[in-house]
C-alpha cells in the first residue's frame, strides 16, 4: 500500500479516537438518562484552556498540566449536571425520568448552557488562536516503517486507548461502575434497591467530563493551539458517532469514531478538504436508512 495512503490512514485513526473519546461521555449519560448532553463539547474546549493556561500563565510541568485538566472536567461535569439536569428530575417515576418532555427539556437546556460557556470563553479570550508554549508540544516527526507521524497522533492514539481501557476496567470492576451498570439497566430498579441516583448520575457526568476534557488537553499538545469554538466541530462528529454506534453501545461509539476519522482522512484523498467534513454526515444517513438501530445492536459496556 502507498506510503501517503498509510499515513492518511494513521492520521485518520489518531482524529476518529479523538471523536471516540468524546462520544463515550455522550453514550454514557445517554444510557443512565436517555438524555443528550450538548454541553459536553464546551468540555473539551475547557481541558484544552485549562491546558494553555497550565502551560502559558503557571508555567506547571506536563505532569502537573494534567491533574489540573482532570480537575477542570470533573468540576465541568459536575456543573453541567447541577444546572442543567438535575432541575428536570424532581419526580422519582420511570414515566417522568424517562418522558419525552424531559429529554427535550435537558437537550435544550445543555445546549443553552454550552453556547453561554461557549460565548463567555470567546469575550474573555477575545476569540483568537492561542498558542501554546513550544516546549510542550507533541510535534516531533516519527517513523514506523513507511510510515512518518508525528509524536502527537501517537500520543492521541495511546492516551485515547488507555482512557478507553480504564472507563472498561472502572465500570467493570469498581463498585462505582456496577451502580452506574445498574442504573443504566434500570433506573427506578436502582433506586429501590438502594442506589444513590443522583451521585451515580454526578459520577457519570465527572466521568465523562474527564474523559472530554483530557482529549481537549492531548488534541491542544497535538495542534499546538486552541480556541473557544474547538469544541464545536468535535462535539458534533461525537453524537454523529453515538448515533451510528447504536446510542447506548460504548464499543459502538468507538468503533463508529474510528470510522469517520479515518472515512474523512481517505475522503481527503480523493475530494477537496472543505468537503470531507460530509463525510460523517454521509455515514450517518446511511446508517439510519440501512441500520437504523447502529452498528452495534447491543448496548453492553
Amino acid at each position: 500500500m502507498d506510503a501517503f495512503i498509510l499515513n492518511q490512514l494513521a492520521i485518520g485513526a489518531s482524529v476518529g479516537m479523538t471523536y471516540a473519546v468524546v462520544a463515550i461521555g455522550f453514550t454514557l449519560i445517554y444510557r443512565v438518562l436517555t438524555a443528550v448532553n450538548f454541553a459536553h463539547g464546551e468540555v473539551y474546549t475547557l481541558g484544552a484552556f485549562a491546558t494553555l493556561i497550565g502551560a502559558a500563565t503557571f508555567k506547571l510541568p506536563l505532569w502537573a498540566v494534567v491533574p489540573l485538566v482532570v480537575a477542570t472536567g470533573a468540576l465541568a461535569g459536575w456543573g453541567i449536571e447541577r444546572a442543567a439536569f438535575r432541575p428536570f428530575r424532581r419526580y422519582a417515576d420511570e414515566a417522568s425520568l424517562k418522558s419525552r418532555a424531559v429529554r427535550e427539556a435537558t437537550l435544550l437546556s445543555s445546549l443553552a448552557l454550552g453556547i453561554v460557556a461557549r460565548e463567555a470563553l470567546d469575550i474573555a479570550f477575545k476569540g483568537e488562536w492561542l498558542a501554546i508554549p513550544q516546549d510542550y508540544l507533541l510535534n516531533q516527526p516519527v517513523r514506523l516503517g513507511p510510515v512518518g507521524v508525528s509524536s502527537g497522533e501517537l500520543v492521541i492514539g495511546g492516551a485515547s486507548l488507555a482512557l478507553l481501557a480504564a472507563l472498561q476496567w472502572m465500570l467493570m470492576r469498581t463498585r462505582t461502575g456496577v451502580a452506574i451498570r445498574a442504573v443504566a439497566a434500570n433506573l427506578v430498579g436502582a433506586q429501590l434497591s438502594g442506589i444513590d441516583i443522583n451521585r451515580v448520575v454526578v459520577a457519570v457526568f465527572a466521568v465523562g467530563s474527564v474523559l472530554g476534557a483530557l482529549a481537549g488537553m492531548v488534541v491542544s499538545l497535538a495542534y499546538g493551539s486552541v480556541q473557544s469554538y474547538m469544541g464545536l466541530t468535535v462535539v458534533i462528529k461525537a453524537f454523529v458517532a453515538m448515533v451510528i454506534g447504536g446510542l447506548t453501545s460504548l464499543p459502538g461509539a468507538v468503533a463508529a469514531g474510528v470510522l469517520i476519522g479515518v472515512a474523512e482522512s481517505v475522503a481527503g484523498i480523493f475530494v477537496p478538504s472543505a468537503w470531507t467534513e460530509m463525510v460523517a454526515y454521509v455515514l450517518l444517513i446511511f446508517t439510519l436508512l440501512f441500520m437504523p438501530r447502529g452498528l452495534f445492536r447491543w448496548g453492553g459496556a
